[in-house]
């Protein structure tokens, strides 16, 4: 009926079926069965036909004034349907964990937006687990995770290989020295919250090399750990790839290289699920992160990555 409406209120405001035709594009013979169809339907006549000429009736003027708010409601949602499909094609929703966001994330986000500053970013933060169980529930579209994924229906992307290093003060007594994981006995240390990954990381290297740290702090945010780090004149581990050369001068601290912190070796990795459910918005985020790294790390077959169209 909407069809028909659109064409009635066409022959109103241009009082000429002729006329009516030629800006519907119609033949004069289909715009009079559109109408008499219309009042068909309707079961009222909408016109006085005079000759050639069409008057309204009463109760076409009142199914004029309805035609014209129908048309303008079926334009405000029209209008708002290709708002939310190009809000749709333009919004990525991002999940990562809090210390994933402060080392990874940054130049990621940043890359992007430099290409696409129209895009629209949404992030979920949460535990390794919790990104898996949002992507995998399609509350994110991708997740960053500092671990490589095995799970159905899932695609993992290995991103870069990181490791964690002794971080000190300028004036600490293990600055500038060499060092080995014995000197960490009774060493004063920040260190993560307990339950997190990177406690749970330090924690096991700890038990393996028998060394047991005097831990003064227990912090869940780099930043907070790199700024509290000259006051307390402790120590703390963290991964190489967030201690930029800028950061630890900026902050007179130094990273003293240890061997066995090789051991704490893991892969950060991108995870989506399957490509026909992805936006283009986030099609491109995926092909675009993983050029970033392909020089690092070559993407792996079906099952481990998918490479996008």
């Amino acid at each position: 009926m909407f069809e028909e409406l659109n064409a009635f209120a066409a022959v109103v405001e241009q009082s000429s079926l002729n006329r009516a035709s030629k800006l519907l594009n119609l033949s004069q013979p289909a715009l009079s069965r559109k109408i008499a169809k219309l009042e068909d339907e309707l079961g009222v006549a909408l016109f006085h036909r005079r000759g050639k000429r069409l008057e309204l009736t009463s109760v076409g003027q009142f199914a004029y004034t309805f035609a014209v708010e129908q048309k303008q409601q079926q334009q405000k949602f029209l209008t708002m349907l290709a708002q939310y499909k190009d809000e749709e094609q333009s919004t990525i929703t991002l999940g990562a964990s809090l210390t994933t966001l402060q080392t990874t994330l940054p130049p990621l986000v940043n890359a992007f937006m430099e290409k696409h500053p129209n895009a629209e970013l949404k992030l979920l933060t949460g535990k390794t687990h919790e990104i898996v169980s949002f992507v995998r529930d399609k509350k994110a579209d991708v997740g960053i995770v500092a671990s490589s994924i095995s799970e159905t229906g899932l695609n993992c992307v290995p991103l870069f290989d990181d490791h964690l290093e002794l971080v000190v003060p300028l004036t600490h007594p293990l600055s500038g020295k060499e060092a080995g994981m014995e000197h960490l006995q009774d060493l004063p240390m920040i260190t993560f919250s307990k339950g997190t990954w990177y406690r749970k990381l330090t924690d096991d290297l700890f038990q393996r090399c028998a060394v047991m740290p005097d831990i003064r702090m227990e912090i869940d945010s780099f930043e907070a750990i790199i700024r509290l780090l000259p006051s307390a004149k402790a120590a703390a581990l963290l991964p190489k790839s967030y201690l930029r050369p800028q950061l630890l001068a900026d902050n007179d601290l130094v990273s003293v290289h240890l061997p066995q912190l090789q051991q704490t070796r893991r892969t950060t990795c991108m995870i989506y699920g399957e490509k026909e459910d992805l936006s283009e918005t986030s099609r491109q985020w995926v092909k675009e992160t993983a050029a970033l790294f392909t020089a690092k790390a070559p993407l792996p077959s079906r099952r481990t990555t998918t490479p996008l169209p």
